[in-house]
Order: structure tokens, then sequence, then C-alpha cells
């Protein structure tokens, strides 16, 4: 690690390590400070940001069925935060492997991806189920991992547990994060972080915790992942949210060097002005994305509603409209179950949904056949 990138003032101290023989340095992050004043240039920017998100809760609010508009967020989510560590999958490959999961035949079956994304949906909403009863904690967060790396790539990298061995960041070991004897004192004054009173900005405390934690890197693997998991649900806590709306993987993924600049940045100089600044611009941007993509799933489903209404629909209908906004893949055993139906039913229904051109049969060869809603899947998937 460049020793000398680090400035006089950057928030913490260089430690003296060995790397596989080699003598290296590594960043020992100081404790947050309870206070930190919004400077004027970035007023503008905090206010906006506060009344995007203020917005978009405002709209998932009075939604009937949240879901309809949480589960593709989410899902989306769930894609992006893994494809910042280079794990791949498509929308259709996800759902997919939601309605017919099973396990990987080598190391190298796209299975192995597919079942890293859907660990992530798991994850978060496991994570958002346990809030209800549980604050966020150390324990909290290394159950989140637990899940993450299930049966994964990762999986033995010690899931569910806090390092005790050295970790690099780049392979030229540009970012080197606290020695192992280091991790737990840093984890330890994070916890209290969280808290105990403070004198920050909810949101912007919420980018201080992500520094924070993605700094000190406290597992061997999925930090990325189970950092930006938790910077969703500490600003759907902090900020009084009423639901998880908010997820800036997408817009991380999308300034990918950006985001790993301003992560460095604050290391380095301690330029805590340009990383907030970066967080204020995603939740701009993220929850105007959202808003933009409410807007049309829910004209698109009052479109689906009102044609199949007008064919001569049926309540079993509607219910598998709301289960295709939800989830828009569906297969017949799919619709018998959901529907409590026979076969024979469900074909029928099948049917009168492709008639009404809301699912095409997939021309991926699976049994059972997959039917895909490809309008939802552009508006909630697309860029």
């Amino acid at each position: 690690m460049n020793r000398s990138a680090f400035t006089d003032n950057a928030p913490g101290e260089l430690w003296a390590i060995t790397v596989r023989d080699d003598e290296d340095w590594a960043f020992i992050p100081a404790p947050l400070p309870n206070r930190w004043q919004v400077p004027d240039p970035l007023w503008p920017l905090l206010v906006e940001a506060r009344e995007a998100l203020a917005r978009l809760d405002g709209v998932g609010r009075f939604m009937p069925n949240y879901n309809l508009l949480l589960r593709p967020l989410q899902r989306r989510e769930a894609l992006r935060s893994s494809s910042l560590e280079g794990t791949y999958a498509t929308p259709q490959q996800l759902l997919l492997f939601e309605i017919e999961p099973r396990e990987p035949k080598s190391a190298h079956d796209p299975v192995n991806a597919w079942r890293e994304v859907l660990n992530y949906s798991t994850a978060l909403e496991s994570a958002i189920q346990a809030l209800e009863s549980r604050p966020i904690s150390l324990n909290f967060i290394r159950d989140m991992h637990r899940t993450l790396l299930s049966g994964v790539r990762g999986a033995q990298r010690d899931p569910g547990n806090f390092r005790r061995s050295q970790v690099h960041i780049g392979s030229d070991r540009r970012f080197i994060p606290p020695p192992p004897h280091q991790v737990m004192p840093c984890l330890d004054w994070l916890e209290k972080f969280i808290h105990q009173e403070h004198e920050i900005d909810p949101l912007i405390f919420c980018f201080m915790v992500h520094y924070q934690f993605e700094t000190i890197h406290p597992f061997l693997d999925g930090n990325g992942r189970v950092g930006r998991l938790l910077l969703s649900l500490m600003i759907y806590q902090n900020c009084k949210l009423n639901k998880p709306w908010i997820y800036l993987s997408s817009f991380f993924d999308k300034y990918k060097d950006e985001y790993i600049e301003g992560l460095y940045r604050v290391s380095t100089r301690n330029d805590w002005l340009n990383w907030i600044t970066f967080c204020l611009r995603g939740t701009i941007e993220q929850s105007k994305d959202a808003l933009y993509r409410f807007e049309q799933l829910l004209t698109l489903r009052s479109q689906y509603m009102e044609s199949l209404s007008q064919a001569g629909g049926n309540v079993r209908l509607n219910k598998l409209i709301d289960h295709l906004f939800e989830s828009p893949a569906i297969s017949v055993p799919q619709v018998a179950s959901i529907c409590n139906v026979h076969y024979n039913t469900a074909r029928s229904d099948v049917d009168r949904l492709v008639n009404a051109q809301i699912v095409v049969e997939s021309d991926i060869l699976e049994r059972p056949r997959i039917y895909f809603a490809p309008r939802i899947l552009e508006i909630a998937y697309g860029d």
C-alpha cells in the first residue's frame, strides 16, 4: 500500500505489517466523529436528497400492496450488488432459479451465480424481518453474512465469522484493511457509534457507517455485499421510511470507479465531502428512478386489469396479475398452487394471459414451461 498517499489528516493510522514476506502497511480507521457539520455548498444537495426520499416513501406508503413495488426493487438490488463483485445473472435467470432451484453440476455451472444472487435477496428479506425485533448489531451483521455465503462461492471463507487473518484489496494491495487483531476493536467502536447519540444528519450518518464498515473489511469475503445491505437497512431505519425503498447498488455499479475512489479518498485525505456528495447524488438518482418505475408499473397494472375485465376476467386472473408484478415469471403448476385450482384450469388461465399478451412462453428449455411477463421485466429491471 502506498504510504505516501495518506495525508497528515487521514482519519486513522498506518500499521506496519508483513504480507507474504513483504513489509507493508495496513490502515486502521479512527472511530467516527459524533459531529459532522454540513458545509454550506452541500446543503442544497442534502435537501434535494431528503425531498426525493420523502416523495418515494410517500408513494410507497399508500400502496395497497407494497410488495408490487418493493419486490422488484429488492431483486434489482440483488442483481446489481452482485455484479459489483463480478457475479452476473439476468433477471430471467434469477426468476427461473427462484421457481426451480437446483444444485450446480460443476464449479463453472452458471447456477452458482444465480444462487449467489438469490442469497442476497434472501439475506435482505431475512434482515428486514429481523429488524422488527432486533437492533442492528455485530451479531445481526454476522447473520446476514452467513445467509449470503450459504452454499455458494465463499462458503469456505468462514461465513458468519469475522476474519482472523489479513486481507487486502486489489492485486497490487492498493488498500490494506486493519490487521486481524484490530478488527474487533474497530467493529466494537462501530457498533457503539451506530447506537449512541450524535449530531449528524441521519442520511449522512448512514453513508459514514458504510465507509467505516467497508474500510474495516471485517470478513474474508462478501464485505461489499454485506456493506450495501447494511446501508439500505440503515437508511430505512434511520430515515424512518415506511419500507426499505432505497437501494444504491445500481448507482454504485454505474459509477464503480468513483465509488471505490470515494471510499479511498476518505481514508487517505479525510475527504468526507466528496464521499457524501457522491452518496447524496446516488440517493437522488435512485429515488427518482424508483419513482419512475413505480409510476410505470402502476399504470401497466391498471391497463392489464382493464384489459382482462373487458375480456371477461375473474378474481383468479386479477390475483395472477398481482403475482406477476411481484415476480414476473410463472409456470402452470405455480398457477395451480397459487389459485388452488386443478392443472387444466391453471393451464386455461395461463392461456388467457398469453392471449392478452401479458405473458409469453420462455424459450428457456425447462420443465415445467416458464412464462415471463416481458413488459413488467422491462420496466422493473431495465436500465
